[in-house]
């Protein structure tokens, strides 16, 4: 009996033996993209067709477990110093980078955008994934005034307090002497004064005030009735503001800001200081620092905030 297959005319077995075989591997396919329109896309994509399973299988998505290196740079690089941050901005700068501020005096901060969108109005898109981040750390000191400002301090605390930080105050200079005495009506304060001040305090620790009232002049003269030795009984002459010469981000460069000194006497005294318009002082030094941006990265600078990374 004859069990031999039958085949066309012209075709033989080992032919239509090997049409099975490529009927069931992978093919290569090109899929035409011209249609869309979509200037963010190629003409055409690769694809395999996989009979068996009958599905379509992205090349990319396969190569990509074979990567070697990035396609793209990504992510976002944190500076600790504006001088790290215009040196990292100056690295990776392309023609089309810029740098947002965000001059919010409480948490101010600087990111550049490396990939961001070109100028060109069709067409121009870019990503936006790979940043830079500067996010203005606080100093020690500036965080050990804020913290206390506007607190009320026994004599015996504030008087610690300003020996801790007498290294961070600054003589007036002549102009800030006028305009501040003037616009605040009271005397102001050299460290010397502060330093003398400090140490009454100490003195007077366990006294009880007898009086306190404000001279002529605006500033506050307190006297204690002596409960201890040694003690001179002498009234203290007490400053209604002082300066502060601080920098308020961590190796930043330093303002100087005037902070108003005051107590209140009720038998006992407590003390308190209180920096003035601090958001003004901050911000005028962030924007003082993006105007140093521009100029050593040339690049744009926008106060704001960028568009969410693209996808």
């Amino acid at each position: 009996m004859d069990t031999t297959t039958p085949v066309a005319p012209g075709f033989d077995a080992r032919f239509i033996a090997e049409l099975g075989i490529k009927g069931a591997q992978a093919q290569d396919l090109e899929i035409d993209l011209t249609s869309l329109e979509d200037a963010g896309l190629p003409t055409s994509i690769p694809a395999l067709w996989d009979p068996k399973g009958a599905t379509l299988i992205s090349v990319q998505a396969e190569a990509e477990k074979y990567r070697l290196a990035p396609k793209a740079r990504r992510g976002t690089a944190k500076a600790l110093t504006l001088e790290s941050f215009i040196a990292l901005v100056n690295r990776h700068a392309t023609e089309h980078s810029v740098v947002f501020a965000d001059t919010t005096w409480t948490k101010p901060s600087f990111t550049a955008v490396i990939d961001y969108h070109p100028t060109e109005p069709r067409g121009g898109a870019d990503f936006g994934k790979h940043r830079i981040l500067y996010d203005f750390p606080l100093s020690e000191e500036w965080k050990a005034w804020v913290k206390m400002d506007g607190q009320q301090m026994s004599q015996l605390d504030f008087a610690v307090f300003l020996e801790d930080r007498i290294a961070e105050l600054s003589a007036p200079m002549d102009a800030e002497k006028a305009d501040l005495e003037r616009d605040f009506a009271t005397t102001i304060a050299t460290p010397a004064d502060l330093i003398q001040l400090s140490r009454k305090l100490h003195v007077t620790v366990e006294s009880k005030v007898t009086n306190a009232h404000t001279l002529q002049s605006g500033a506050g003269q307190i006297q204690w009735e002596e409960e201890h030795k040694g003690a001179d009984g002498k009234p203290i002459t007490v400053p209604g503001i002082f300066i502060l010469n601080i920098a308020p981000f961590f190796m930043g460069d330093k303002v100087r800001i005037p902070v108003r000194l005051r107590y209140r006497a009720k038998g006992t005294i407590t003390w308190s200081f209180h920096i003035y318009r601090p958001d003004e002082h901050v911000t005028d030094r962030v924007r003082t620092d993006l105007d140093t941006v521009a100029r050593e990265t040339e690049r744009p600078v926008y106060e704001g905030a960028p568009e969410m990374a693209a996808a």
